[in-house]
Formats: structure tokens, C-alpha cells, sequence
């Protein structure tokens, strides 16, 4: 009997296809998080600094005004004066020509490393900061090796008692997280994982200070590098519990939080290096209540924006997940019917908008009702009457049509009762439609659900027929696609009522 099979993300793929699908999945990744309303999530977060939401950023200046500035940092005594030069030169390096001009000086890391360590906290600040600008330059020449003298002192004051100071830390390091390998070996072994999990308890209450420990640690177990080592160290030190929790929107602060944790959970869960231990730690339990919170507040037309990037993550954690091993054992973390409900309600309320997200919703349903001992779902979608939202998605393209037939599909296996409420619901004439479209993918799982559906009960192809369904199975018979064309006959030929008059003559 024809079966779909649960779909991986990141995972189930072997050689040049894996590292390809990779590729495309991560590009696009990268296109959606740029969505988000500050246009920094996987690309490098620029804080903005108080002074300049008064002043502005500062004009470009010339290079040797650049040069002198750095002079005055490098020769001065005198702390105040130290701390006005430290502001100018930050304010100058708003300017990305400024970067290059820095660097190509004498000891200049050194230099703004020192002022990092030294004695007075607002030149520990500026000096941050100005590293802090470099940490984001565009220019290769200024990558994080060449700022690797600062990276031991940042992860250091993660630990302080200065939710500002630590935020700006933190954004720094997030910064150099994505750019090489040998750079996440060198954080990695600088001890920046136990630096985030005690920076996120400590500042626990500053919600700030979280999302900024959400970023760097999305930006580094993001990266390409990050299996191997990275990946496995995070999952044992403690940091998960700590991540679930924040797993409850701030309708004061917002959903940045939120966001950042949820995509450091989708990471870890699409590495498949441990799912078991999320799934342990009770992640899928978590992630599934806040969808199923989620998919509530969309039901009754309440979206906030930027609610799509919290969704996103969510509905990829769960998807993974759920490979981690029997539904059965899931079932502790899946105990909530109306989460069902939620991956229905996001198709309707982001096809337009998010279609991609429609998509990955029937892609969770789809891994819901694939395993073998998924019956209770397939008849949770009929008992919440779910069944005709998912047929009324047949029509549209993007790959929604695709993984709602396969999700049908899945019902279909279950057995006769089960088709035979499929065709209650109206799936016949949804399939008649289907089969008429130009794409070719999608043809061919229309099929294997008729296929499905006629051979449980010959009532249901004699019902096909009167939906006008003949003609098309006849027409489909002279596709340029051989499979298509052989599987229209086979319907034809061993399902179909005696009754109905048959051309075969079309070439197999």
C-alpha cells in the first residue's frame, strides 16, 4: 500500500544532495529572518546607542581625522578627555570606511582593548562600543580574528551586573559567532557556552539582556560548523531549560525574546544531533503549548506583528522533533487536541501574506499523521471538523496542494472508515480539480489518494464517476509522464465500476 513518509528538514539526505538542500534551506532561512522588523537576524545586529537617537550618526570623516582620533585615544591621559575621544572615534566608525582606516593602525585592537579593561566604566563602554562597530563592519579585512584579542574580556563581563555593558557584549560576540570555523573553536574554547548559560540566569528578569544571549547563541549554533562540536556542548550545559522558559510573550516587551529563543531551539532541533534529549527536557511540550497559544490568538483574528518569525521556528522545532521516535512516546508532550487546530488556523490566516508558513504547518500535520501510530490524530482531525479547511488549501500552489494531499493521503491509509469520511468532507470533487492542474507532482498524488479512496470502497469510484471524474482519468491517460499515464490506467482499469465505458487505448 502506497505511504507517505514523515519529512525531515535538514536531515534524510545523503552526499551532494544533503549538502545542496542545506544550502537552499539556509538561504532561505536567511531571506525570512531579514523580514523581521530591525532587518537584523542572521545578518549582524548594529545597536543603536542613546546619544545618537538625540545627535544622529555622525558625518563621514577624512582619513587622517580618523587617524587623528585614534592618536588622541592612543596618547591621552586624561580620562575625560579619554572618554570624549572614545565617543568620537565610535561615532566615527559609523561610517564603514572608518573601519579599514582603523585597523591598518598600529596596535589598534590593543589599543581598544586596553581602554576595554581599564579603570573607568564609561571608556570600558566607549571602547566596547567601537568594538562593537567593527564587530559589524561589511569589510572581510576586519573579520573576528583580527578582533579575537577582545573576545576573552567580552565573554568575561558576561558575568557582570551591567544588563547594559552585558547586552552590548553580547551583540558583539554574536557578530563574530557566523564568520569561520577556527573562530567558533576559538569562542568555544574561550568558554562561551557556560558564559551564556550563566549570563541568561543571571539577567534573567531583563528581558533585554535575554534576547541578546537568544541572538548570539542563534548566531553561533547557526552557523555550518556548529554539529560537530558546538551543537553538542550547548545541549549539554544546561542552557535548554533556561531557553524553554522564556518561551512565554512579554505584552509589554514584545516578541524579540521570544523569537530569538525559539530559533536557537529550531537549530538544535533540525541538527538531529540529540532530539532525543529536547524531547526529554520537555521542548516539544513547550513549543507545542505556545503554537497552540499562538494558533488561539489567530483563530480570532488577532495577529502582532512579527508573530510569523515566532511561528516559523516553532512549527520547525515541533516538525523535527516529532522523528525523534514513536508518537506513542510522544504522546506526553502532544496531549493537547487544539494544536491541530493551530496548524490549521495558520494556513488561513498567512496564505496570502506568508505562504511558505502555510506550508510548513500541513508539513508539521504531515509528520502528525504519517507514523504508524497516528490514527488518534487522523481522527482528532475529524472530531475538530478539520478535515474541509484542509481540502479548501487544494487549490492553492507554493507546495501548499502537495503537503495537504499528503496529509490526506496519510488519513487515507488508516482505512475504509476513514476514506469514507474523506469523501463526506468533499474530497472527490477537490480531486477532480487537482487532477486537472499543470503540475505534475501534484497530479500524482491526487492519484495515489483516489487510488486510496476507490480501492477501500467501490461506492466511492462509482461516486468519482458522477463527480465527473472519468473524463479526466481519460484525459490524464495522454500525459507526457509516464508514471502519470500509468497510474490513470490502472484506475481505470482495476477500480472503475464494469458499467463505465473506458478508453485504453492511449499508449502506456
Amino acid at each position: 500500500m502506497w505511504r507517505l513518509n514523515a519529512v525531515r528538514h535538514k536531515a534524510g539526505r545523503k552526499g551532494s544532495d544533503l549538502e545542496e538542500f542545506k544550502f537552499k534551506r539556509r538561504a532561505h532561512e536567511k531571506e525570512l529572518r531579514r523580514a523581521r522588523k530591525d532587518n537584523q537576524l542572521v545578518s549582524k545586529r548594529l545597536l543603536l546607542n542613546d546619544d545618537e537617537e538625540e545627535d544622529g550618526t555622525m558625518d563621514t570623516l577624512a582619513s587622517d581625522q580618523v587617524v587623528e582620533l585614534f592618536k588622541m585615544v592612543r596618547h591621552g591621559r586624561d580620562l575625560v578627555k579619554k572618554e570624549a575621544d572614545l565617543r568620537a572615534l565610535r561615532k566615527a566608525l559609523r561610517s564603514p570606511s572608518a573601519h579599514l582606516i582603523l585597523i591598518k593602525q598600529p596596535n589598534s585592537i590593543a589599543i581598544l582593548v586596553t581602554n576595554l579593561c581599564g579603570p573607568n566604566p564609561q571608556c570600558r563602554l566607549e571602547a566596547a562600543r567601537c568594538l562593537h562597530e567593527l564587530s559589524h563592519s561589511p569589510h572581510s579585512e576586519v573579520d573576528s580574528l583580527r578582533l579575537r584579542q577582545a573576545t576573552p574580556y567580552l565573554i568575561t563581563f558576561l558575568s557582570g551586573q551591567s544588563p547594559k555593558f552585558t547586552e552590548l557584549c553580547l551583540y558583539t560576540l554574536g557578530n563574530m559567532c557566523p564568520d569561520s570555523e577556527n573562530v567558533g573553536d576559538m569562542l568555544l574554547a574561550q568558554g562561551i557556552i557556560p558564559a551564556l548559560n550563566s549570563c541568561i540566569q543571571i539577567h534573567r528578569t531583563n528581558l533585554a539582556v535575554v534576547e541578546a544571549v537568544g541572538f548570539t547563541l542563534s548566531q553561533l549554533i547557526s552557523a555550518n560548523y556548529a554539529t560537530g562540536r558546538i551543537i553538542p556542548a550547548v545541549l549539554g550545559s544546561g542552557l535548554i531549560p533556561h531557553l524553554l522558559s522564556v518561551l512565554t510573550p512579554d505584552p509589554q516587551f514584545g516578541l524579540g525574546p521570544v523569537i530569538e529563543c525559539a530559533w536557537c531551539l529550531h537549530y538544535l532541533a533540525c541538527s538531529n544531533v540529540d532530539n532525543g534529549a529536547l524531547v526529554a527536557q520537555g521542548t516539544l511540550l513547550h513549543c507545542t503549548s505556545l503554537l497552540v497559544t499562538l494558533g488561539g490568538a489567530v483563530a480570532k483574528g488577532s495577529i502582532e506583528e512579527g508573530m510569523e518569525l515566532l511561528i516559523w521556528p516553532l512549527l520547525r522545532c515541533v516538525g523535527n522533533l516529532l522523528l525523534s521516535g514513536p508518537l506513542g512516546a510522544l504522546q506526553p508532550q502532544l496531549n493537547d487536541s487544539r494544536l491541530l487546530a493551530a496548524l490549521c488556523a495558520f494556513p488561513q490566516a498567512f496564505l496570502q501574506t506568508h505562504p511558505a508558513l502555510a506550508r510548513e504547518s500541513v508539513w508539521v500535520l504531515n509528520n502528525l499523521t504519517a507514523a504508524a501510530d497516528s490514527s488518534v490524530f487522523c481522527s482528532a482531525l475529524f472530531y475538530l471538523n478539520l478535515v474541509p479547511a484542509l481540502i479548501q488549501l487544494l487549490p492553492f500552489s507554493h507546495g501548499i496542494n502537495i503537503m495537504v494531499l499528503r496529509v490526506l493521503g496519510n488519513i487515507a491509509h488508516q482505512g475504509r472508515e476513514y476514506c469514507l469520511h474523506l469523501a463526506q468532507a468533499g474530497l472527490l470533487p477537490a480531486l477532480c480539480a487537482t487532477l486537472k492542474m499543470a503540475d505534475p507532482e501534484v497530479v500524482t498524488f491526487s492519484l495515489e489518494v483516489l487510488g486510496q479512496l476507490m480501492a477501500s470502497d467501490p461506492q466511492l469510484a462509482e461516486e468519482f464517476v458522477r463527480q465527473s471524474g472519468l473524463p479526466v482519468l481519460e484525459a490524464i491517460q495522454y500525459s507526457n509522464q509516464e508514471t502519470i499515464r500509468l497510474r490513470a490506467t490502472h484506475l481505470l482499469e482495476h477500480h472503475l465500476p464494469p458499467h463505465c465505458t473506458v478508453d485504453t487505448s492511449a499508449s502506456p
